[in-house]
């Protein structure tokens, strides 16, 4: 790690947050500045690889100057007075729960705009697609870097307009109706999570989420946490999303471009469970173990309902899509982020942190192979995959089975690799959950959690079966296998998995200290 002022830490994460959003301006400029292509669109495109890979750098150098022997404490903290009537502040900060969620948005973001360079969606102007792109994530960064509970609403608000134009006009088929269930539900479960947002600030006095967090709910009666818990958690859950408030998620990653179903997957569902963690443990913890029974009873229901609707998919015969497959799958790998929080134990919470992350890094590298799958056989229907266009590619793209079969097992929680620790010390906290609540009901919901993870082993077994295996016709097409530059933007995933999986105390080191004062009492 290196030694970096505090000014200049602030200024790191004030770039991370604002730069983005300038970008975003300027790639709408006639030609952005300072850059040159052989055409105005491929200019524009660079522009938008180099204004995310200055955020990246930015990210990566804001992580190594961060304090690691004091992960619990606020750091690169930025609190000036915005609107004094309302005592709301341009609050920023990180910790190490924020941290690893910060540097995953700029990962994710810069991959899919190198990817983008060189295979952008078809539709209207590239100057729209690469400021829709920026905008996306200037809002992402703000969320999980604010401190103020109504600039964390702005900031959860800002990134729905870009995403729905971007499923709405680079999307494929029934990308219109996707993205209007997708803005519907999701603005929907915003106004009610406002309401929950506005009684907490006005009753407690404050919309410092500092503040609030150290009170630990000591200002607010139990039945204002309730209230709020349960507005708040409608929000959250449309976000996460939460079975049964899943159902725009699917038709969304279908018509969404590849870059679109990776941003969807990898950072925006992450805002959901982080709004839980941030908000809801430690400002109403009362009115939070009133509800987590439910939570966790969702949660299961969520994960069983996912990997049956997977399976169901991949039976042959079934018309199943592979992006709605994998985006049912995010349901089930949900339902365990959730589960994780609703033990309210550190050991859950921190299974819950461990598998946002993961989920990320995995689902993003599912949606770019399945994305590369589509553009080389023109079709996503695995009966159509599992004959002559698509089939045995190990034979036919060997490196791009061989990455298909990797991210499947990842997926799937294969012990060494990303996706087994935070589904286990998930329910690991279902074992032993929080004191006050009922031990029987947990031990259910992680007997079921674990029937699932079964599911999950078995519909993505079949995937691949299907898929990769089998002997290669002598008249099929040739398939290209894995090209330069995608190769250069999975790479970095599959490393972090690998990583993530032999080494987990590199996240859980960051994340658990910081939940452990977050459960006891807030953060300074």
């Amino acid at each position: 790690m290196i030694d970096i002022s505090e000014s200049v830490m602030q200024f790191l994460l004030a770039f991370i947050v604002v730069v983005p959003l300038i970008g975003a301006l300027a790639a709408l400029l006639p030609a952005p500045p300072g850059l040159k292509g052989k055409s105005p669109e491929q200019a524009v495109l660079r522009h938008g690889v180099t204004i995310t890979g200055a955020v990246l750098v930015a990210a990566v150098v804001l992580a190594l100057g961060f304090d690691h022997d004091h992960p619990s404490k606020m750091q690169a903290t930025t609190d000036i007075s915005w609107i004094p009537a309302l005592d709301v502040r341009i609050h920023l900060g990180i910790d190490g729960i924020s941290l690893p969620l910060l540097v995953l948005t700029a990962l994710l973001t810069f991959l899919c705009a190198l990817y983008s360079y060189f295979k952008l969606p078809a539709g209207p102007s590239p100057k729209g697609f690469v400021a829709l792109l920026l905008v996306l994530e200037s809002g992402t960064l703000a969320t999980f870097a604010v401190l103020d509970l109504l600039l964390f609403f702005l900031a959860f608000e800002m990134v729905l307009i870009p995403m729905y134009f971007l499923i709405a006009r680079w999307g494929g088929e029934g990308r219109t109706r996707a993205a209007w269930r997708f803005i519907l539900f999701t603005l929907l479960g915003s106004v009610v999570m406002l309401l929950g947002l506005l009684l907490i600030g006005l009753k407690a006095g404050t919309f410092d989420m500092v503040a609030l967090a150290t009170d630990n709910g000591r200002s607010l009666t139990t039945s204002v946490q309730v209230i709020a818990v349960l507005a708040i958690g409608v929000g959250l859950a449309v976000k996460t999303p939460m079975w049964p408030l899943h159902s725009w998620l699917p038709d969304a990653h279908t018509a969404a471009p590849t870059v679109g179903s990776v941003l969807l997957a990898g950072v925006l569902l992450k805002m959901g469970t982080y709004g839980f963690v941030r908000i809801l443990l430690p400002v109403a913890p009362e009115g939070f173990h009133t509800f987590a029974p439910y939570l966790a009873a969702f949660a299961v229901v969520g994960i069983i309902y996912g990997s049956l609707a997977c399976l169901a998919l991949a039976k042959r015969g079934a018309k199943g899509d592979l992006k709605r497959l994998i985006a049912y799958s995010s349901v089930g790998h949900m339902g365990f982020v959730l589960l994780g929080i609703a033990t309210t134990t550190p050991t859950g919470v921190n299974g819950a942190l461990f598998a946002n992350i993961a989920h990320g890094l995995i689902t993003g590298l599912l949606f770019f192979l399945v994305g590369a799958l589509k553009d080389r056989t023109g079709t996503t229907d695995l009966d159509t995959l599992s004959e002559e266009t698509g089939a045995a590619l190990y034979g036919k793209a060997p490196r791009l089975g061989g990455l298909l079969a990797f991210a499947a097992v990842a997926s799937l929680g294969l012990p060494g690799l990303a996706g087994f620790w935070g589904e286990m010390l998930a329910m690991f906290g279902a074992f032993k959950p929080a004191a006050d609540l009922s031990r029987p009901a947990f031990l259910t919901f992680m007997a079921i959690a674990a029937f699932g993870t079964l599911l999950t082993a078995a519909y993505m077994l079949v995937v691949v079966r299907r898929v990769c295996m089998g002997a290669v016709p002598q008249k099929a097409p040739s398939l290209a296998d894995v090209q330069t530059y995608e190769l250069a933007a999975w790479t970095p995933l599959v490393v972090l998995t690998v990583v993530a999986g032999l080494w987990p105390r590199a996240l859980l080191g960051l994340t658990d200290p910081a939940v452990q004062q977050l459960l006891a009492g807030g953060t300074r």
